[in-house]
């Protein structure tokens, strides 16, 4: 099976430790990533996002040196959904990486609009991050 993917990044204005230490903490991701989840919680070791479709679970690597970000969304149908990204150091900034793979259901537009959001999400947690250490 034929799996497409685009990589979509933005750069940040702060080193890559920084970001990391943010996007890698569950309970940030509201505040960046609405579109994944509007709330979550941790109940038992695990973290639980409210989604559009219903309660999910949302897994991230363990922590790492390399910037490795990747996480797993599990959907109330069951279905998990891998998500690569990674934060790339280039000095005392970095570029935060997200590979969005289409989904074998998803039509051309969808996955355009899933593109969207993932976009504005990074867009976000660039705002965010910086701001919280007095960056434009």
């Amino acid at each position: 099976m034929t799996t497409h993917s685009r990589h979509l990044s933005e750069w940040i204005d702060r080193p890559a430790p920084e970001v990391y230490a943010y996007a890698a903490d569950p309970a940030n991701l509201p505040r960046w990533a609405p579109g994944l989840g509007s709330s979550v919680e941790r109940v038992d070791g695990e973290w639980f996002v409210q989604t559009p479709a219903g309660r999910g679970g949302v897994t991230f690597a363990p922590p790492n040196q390399y910037g490795v970000l990747d996480h797993d969304v599990a959907l109330p149908s069951s279905e998990v959904v891998h998500n690569p990204m990674r934060v790339l150091p280039d000095g005392q900034r970095c570029e935060v990486v997200f590979t969005l793979r289409r989904r074998p259901d998803a039509s051309t537009e969808q996955f355009a609009r899933d593109a969207e959001l993932v976009v504005a999400d990074l867009a976000r947690l660039k705002r965010v991050v910086e701001a919280a250490s007095g960056q434009d």
